[in-house]
Order: structure tokens, then sequence, then C-alpha cells
């Protein structure tokens, strides 16, 4: 039973003595929507979600913790293999129409055929894939997703 004067603790599943009751008053109310356009175009361009123009990352697919511009936290987000399964599905769906329509038409060397689109689906890949990855994080950031609601626990890194 919860007592009159008890909440519940956002790290546990225990009540605490004191403080407001309802949810309201551990996880903060946040009605305004965060642009979810905007955010997956700015985590394109591998800016933060959040204000535009701090980087997101620090190295080829490493995320920022932080960003430097407006202090928005983003190692909450969990990209996982979701940019490397975008990549494979958009490389191969573009690549897969356009080999075969350059074999039938020109009808090059298979050698020649074969190590050009190598070599540009390798550099397609690389290049979409922290792309990718920057859109899922900004995805993320404008639904809350991952702890990025303020206040709210991230059951996936230990949160209640």
């Amino acid at each position: 039973m919860k007592d009159e004067g008890s909440r519940m603790d956002a790290s546990s599943n225990e009540h605490v003595a004191g403080g407001n009751t309802g949810a309201a008053s551990v996880f903060p109310n946040h009605d305004h929507e965060r642009d979810l356009g905007q955010a997956v175009w700015r985590g394109w361009r591998r800016r933060c979600p959040a204000c535009g123009t701090g980087p997101m990352m620090k190295g080829y697919l490493t995320v920022r913790d932080t960003c430097t511009v407006c202090g928005e936290e983003m190692h909450h987000h969990r990209a996982d293999d979701g940019p490397a399964w975008l990549t494979i599905i958009l490389v191969g769906h573009l690549m897969a129409p356009v080999l075969g329509a350059t074999y039938m038409h020109f009808r090059p060397d298979p050698m020649v055929l074969s190590a050009v689109f190598a070599i540009g689906t390798v550099a397609l890949s690389l290049w979409l894939l922290p792309r990718f990855k920057g859109l899922m994080v900004g995805f993320q950031w404008a639904k809350r997703m991952h702890g990025f609601a303020p206040g709210m626990p991230d059951p996936a890194r230990g949160g209640a």
C-alpha cells in the first residue's frame, strides 16, 4: 500500500517517504514535441540533434557523450546494428540494378566490372554508414528513446 506522503523512487521499485504522489513528481512532464524531421536531418549531417551546430561524432562512428556546443547528453543512444542494416539494404538495392544494367548495356570485362563495383560499393557504404548512425541517434533523441528524456531512467543502462 502506498502512504499519503510517499512517491516511487526513479531508480528502484521502493517508495520514498515524503514528496508528492504520482508519476508527475518523479518524471517531469515534457509537453513540447521535438521536431522529428529536423532531428533526423541534423543527425544525417552528423550534427547534434538538439542544437544542430555541435559535431555528433568524435571519430568515424563514435558518438560523443555530450555535445560540445549545447551540452546535450548523447551517450544514451542505442544505434546497435541499425545503421549497418540500413546501409546494406540501401547499397544493395542501388548497386544490384545498376550492376545488371551496366553489364547488359556496356558488356565490360567481368573483372573490370567487379573491380569497379567493389570499389563503388565499399565507397558508398563507408559514406552512408556514419550518416545512418547520426540519423538513428537523431530519431532516438526526437522520440525520447533510451534515456533521451530528461529525468527518465534508462532501463538498458541500469536505470529503473
